[in-house]
């Protein structure tokens, strides 16, 4: 999901204690946003580009922080752009993520099928071959602003699995949770590792997002756009407990704001080695070339450079 509807846990704000019963008036806001995203998925498609670009108009704006976020991951990541350049890629993510809110209201809320002519599908034949191997697949996404809808024209195609990460609020989880299991086979909880592996070992692909900052305990330095990112360990120990191949998946919104296309790139040679950090740093370098082909269109909302190697280190942010 995009970042404006964060769980807030990437702020660094302490979870509080929430009514337990869906109707108190503390989730009103929620069950607000949730009608208005129903009704979001239904508009034409020239409506949701332009009001998705409005909405992210919008928090561009007003949105200090996150803006701060998104211009500080960006001068790290693209040190070669100047201000100017750097500064419109900022405002241009901002709005490709507002359009990214309307894009997931029509992947949960809609059927795919209705998408199925403005998708186009590349590297169909290597999650064939994949699959051939009898070994499950762990599907490698990345966090695009059409993460979401991404799924539910990929479920056209391959049936998965896929991970994700709870929202703070229950009645948000439930909605989401029952979006993302009519989309895919099963939506497992990512501290589930025990489930991950079960399923790939009975065959399935699962589909697993390894590129936020989970934290130090989890993860180990890898170069990201040449920065060195807390990148988690659990792509190479879930390959290595399952010997399923590991195959990269690339979708974005083409430049027709009309059509999209989903990639699959051969699987990851001779993965895992044995050396996380070597295996780390493979995987941030198919998620860094894919970024490259859209940046706009990545989720630079979230402070993927928030763990340090050395916690004496400052701040990025």
């Amino acid at each position: 999901m995009t970042a404006i509807f964060s769980n807030g846990q990437d702020m660094g704000k302490k979870k509080r204690t929430r009514p337990a019963h869906p109707a108190h008036p503390y989730y009103w806001p929620t069950w607000a946003g949730i009608t208005l995203m129903k009704l979001g998925a239904w508009l034409p498609w020239p409506v949701k580009i332009a009001l998705g670009r409005i909405m992210g108009e919008c928090v561009w704006r007003f949105a200090r922080r996150r803006r701060h976020i998104t211009e500080t991951n960006l001068r790290l990541c693209f040190p070669e752009l100047d201000d100017r350049a750097r500064a419109r890629l900022v405002r241009e993510t901002f709005h490709a993520n507002g359009i990214g809110i309307l894009e997931t209201a029509t992947g949960w809320c809609r059927d795919p099928e209705h998408l199925r002519h403005r998708v186009a599908f590349k590297g169909h034949e290597h999650m064939v071959q994949a699959k051939a191997q009898g070994k499950g697949v762990l599907i490698i996404g990345i966090h695009f602003s059409t993460l979401d809808l991404g799924g539910a024209l990929h479920s056209l195609f391959f049936d998965a699995d896929v991970v994700y990460r709870p929202h703070d609020s229950p009645v948000f989880e439930s909605f989401m949770t029952r979006a993302r299991r009519r989309i895919f086979g099963a939506a497992i909880d990512r501290h589930d590792l025990r489930g991950v592996v079960k399923r790939i070992k009975s065959g399935r692909a699962v589909w697993y997002s390894p590129d936020q900052d989970f934290g130090r305990e989890a993860s180990v330095f890898a170069p990201f756009f040449g920065v060195e990112a807390a990148t988690i360990k659990m792509t190479s120990r879930i390959a290595g407990m399952t010997g399923a191949p590991v195959m990269p998946l690339i979708f974005h919104r083409n430049p027709d704001n009309r059509t999209y296309t989903l990639e699959y790139l051969p699987a990851i040679a001779d993965f895992p080695t044995g050396d996380e950090v070597a295996d780390a740093a493979r995987v941030n370098q198919v998620i860094e070339q894919a970024i490259r082909r859209h940046p706009e269109q990545y989720l630079w909302l979230h402070r993927r450079f928030k763990t340090r190697p050395d916690k004496r280190d400052p701040s990025l942010y």
